[in-house]
């Protein structure tokens, strides 16, 4: 065994030191020995090495360099040296976590991640939250309280009798709400299309004048950091209307969230805090190996009606501090090791200084790209950056050209009417060399896809 872990971290470090010099983007020949694998599984077995080096030789060239500080697409973030550590020594544990008593020790760094991570991002004390794979099923996980709570205060039991003949509940979401909220909202029964949309401002926020009249059983579902803008919405006028109204408040806060562990960016999340349920990434801005989510419900004891799970085998001793109580997996791995091991490296002054350094980077991008003529859609408050180069057709010959050219790798997306690029800044490793060698990448193909489409030239999709 020992031969083989030392070969597999020689490897890793041999692939996270190339990291730099090669395209963001595989090559198309890596992605062709891709192929390779198209073959029947073997009767014969083969070497652990042998498989290993084959991951190697395909796996590894045909990534894409998101661990990387010149990958800005899906607000991705990369890895901390120490979370990747940490998650190889977890992984050697193999820890089952959602019961202390099966993993006493992941469970207790666990713990110790969600009590800093609650503090840090100034949530009730007494709220309970737990790891799960993202901010996906973190909504999906304070949603499900939220559905328990709202038919709960109507004297209907959701977990023993469904929703069938269930007094019918008001979901209210923004004009540009992420599709895992609508996704968490069909797979709960809530359905996608029975939602009341909100109108949004410019930036994508939730207009707070156009929220419409409760009664009943209503979620309202809000948004730190617009996936486009980085825009959160006015959390202070919308939670006080909807809590008026008896309403459940639920936060999808993937990535912005993290904006109340910074100084300079708290106020955008003002208020926020007077939610009843949030949903974050701890794989994007905290910079640890996917998946890692998290959910946080003010009311534990409402998170827990809506997931907890028992069995004759299950130990009575861990009522109240399983994960398994707290989210739909009964299996997964420790994924709070690797937060807890970010958290104690980063510190408050580090995790500080990532987000901050990153927005700055956003500003950068915003600044040089409007310096060479291009449009930036956005106000850049937080880390993400939207940029179009002309017209559609145009906009989007530019992003392939940059996909191509490999220094650096940004994405396609439609906002408000307009196809533009998004940059998302949320890696630790991104420098500002980093910064400016993309950006320079961006305006020369900026530049050369228009002196092609002024010569009548268009590439060939």
């Amino acid at each position: 065994m020992h031969p083989l872990l030392e070969d597999a971290a020689q490897r890793a470090s041999r692939y996270l030191d190339g990291l730099d010099a090669r395209s963001v983007a595989p090559l198309p020949d890596a992605l062709s020995r891709l192929a390779q694998l198209d073959v029947d599984l073997s009767e014969a077995s083969q070497s652990a090495q042998d498989v290993l080096q084959q991951l190697d030789d395909l796996g590894s060239p045909a990534t894409v360099t998101s661990n990387g500080g010149r990958f800005y697409g899906y607000v991705v973030g990369g890895t901390l040296p120490v979370s990747i550590a940490a998650h190889w020594l977890a992984t050697a544990w193999d820890q089952n976590t959602p019961h202390p008593s099966a993993a006493p020790g992941a469970a207790a760094f666990e713990r110790t991640a969600l009590r800093w991570i609650t503090d840090l991002l100034g949530l009730p004390s007494t709220a309970s939250g737990a790891f799960v794979s993202g901010a996906t099923m973190g909504n999906l996980c304070g949603l499900a309280a939220a559905r328990h709570a709202v038919l709960a205060s109507v004297g209907w039991n959701v977990d023993a009798q469904g929703l069938f003949g269930a007094p019918p509940i008001t979901v209210v979401v923004g004009d540009e709400v992420h599709p895992s909220v609508t996704k968490a909202l069909g797979v709960l029964g809530l359905g996608r299309e029975r939602i009341v949309r909100v109108p949004v401002d410019a930036q994508g926020r939730m207009r707070a004048d156009q929220l419409p009249l409760m009664q009943g059983p209503s979620i309202v579902c809000l948004q730190a950091g617009n996936v486009n803008t980085g825009a959160c919405d006015p959390f202070p006028a919308i939670i006080e209307q909807a809590h008026r109204a008896g309403a459940w408040v639920h936060v999808d806060g993937a990535f912005g969230l993290w904006a109340l562990a910074s100084s300079r960016h708290r106020h955008l999340c003002d208020g926020v805090t007077q939610a009843d349920s949030w949903a974050t990434d701890a794989h994007k801005w905290l910079n640890v190996p996917y998946d890692s989510g998290l959910v946080f419900v003010r009311d534990g004891a409402t998170l827990r009606a809506a997931m907890s799970i028992s069995a004759p085998y299950l130990a009575d001793n861990d009522r109240g501090d399983a994960a398994s109580d707290l989210t739909p997996e009964l299996s997964r791995r420790a994924r709070g090791v690797d937060a807890w091991a970010a958290l104690a490296t980063l510190g408050r002054s580090g995790l500080r200084d990532l987000i901050e350094r990153c927005c700055r980077h956003a500003q950068r991008f915003a600044q040089g790209l409007r310096d060479a003529g291009h449009e930036v859609l956005n106000d850049v408050v937080l880390n993400q950056v939207l940029v179009r180069f002309g017209d559609a057709d145009t906009t989007r010959r530019v992003i392939e050209a940059i996909q191509r050219d490999g220094t650096c790798w940004c994405g396609i997306t439609q906002w408000q009417g307009q196809t533009a690029m998004r940059i998302s800044v949320c890696d630790w490793a991104t420098s500002d060399e980093d910064v400016e060698r993309s950006l320079a990448a961006m305006v020369r193909c900026a530049r050369t896809s228009s002196m092609r489409a002024d010569s009548g030239f268009a590439h060939p999709r």
